[in-house]
């Protein structure tokens, strides 16, 4: 048997690339303005599509470049071309920033409904209110059980308002994969919940529907 050849990489580095790294590496601050301006464009396209947000894409791109200026050995042109660990630290970061965003949002949320609840001098619909915290407080119990996959899908989905498609793109899954994982997580809610009887649907308790298309949200 002939020796074994280790496999030949999917595609060749642009040598504009190569040259621009080692310029990096050598300290070159004119190399960073080149870097901006030869990856802005399909990095902060990267970042709007995951984010739908302009300002936190511009910062997950400056959060980006600033890191490669600062560590640019973190590159191993061995196991990829740089083009495409750059596009990849910029969908990590991007993801990274949706999911503080929607830390931030239940942490306002739970203080809003602390808020509220405090107030001695307003009328609140008690059995109302009560009725929605038991709801709550059973899909979240029943969402823990799920298998990690899933309770995400669902989570991104019917708390965070993103379409199927969206919840694809931030989990990195393909969509058919979001849509099973999101049918199977369903069914075992309904199995937990038991239709939630007596009380709302199990889409109202989750939020409502989440659109299964990328056209809105």
């Amino acid at each position: 048997m002939g020796a074994v050849s280790r496999p030949e990489r999917r595609s060749a580095e642009d040598p504009a690339d190569v040259s621009l790294v080692r310029r990096i590496r050598a300290g070159d601050r004119g190399a960073v303005d080149d870097l901006y301006a030869r990856f802005r464009r399909p990095a902060f396209a990267l970042a709007r599509r995951v984010l739908a947000d302009d300002t936190l894409a511009e910062d997950v791109l400056q959060d980006v470049f600033l890191s490669v200026w600062r560590d640019p050995g973190a590159f191993d042109r061995t196991r990829d071309t740089f083009s495409s660990w750059l596009l990849a630290m910029v969908h990590h970061k991007a993801v990274d920033a949706v999911r503080r965003e929607e830390s931030q949002r239940r942490r306002h949320s739970r203080a809003e409904d602390e808020r509220v609840l405090a107030a001695p001098t307003e009328v609140h619909d008690v059995e109302g209110e009560a009725w929605t915290r038991v709801v709550s407080e059973r899909v979240r119990g029943a969402l823990s059980t799920l298998p990690a996959a899933q309770r995400e899908a669902l989570t991104l989905a019917y708390y965070g308002g993103y379409t199927q498609r969206e919840v694809a793109a931030l989990t990195g899954a393909a969509l058919g994969t979001v849509k099973t994982r999101m049918l199977a997580g369903m069914r075992r809610l309904k199995e937990e919940l038991g239709g939630l009887a007596g009380g709302a649907p199990l889409g109202g308790a989750l939020g409502g529907a989440a659109p299964v298309d990328g056209t809105s949200r």
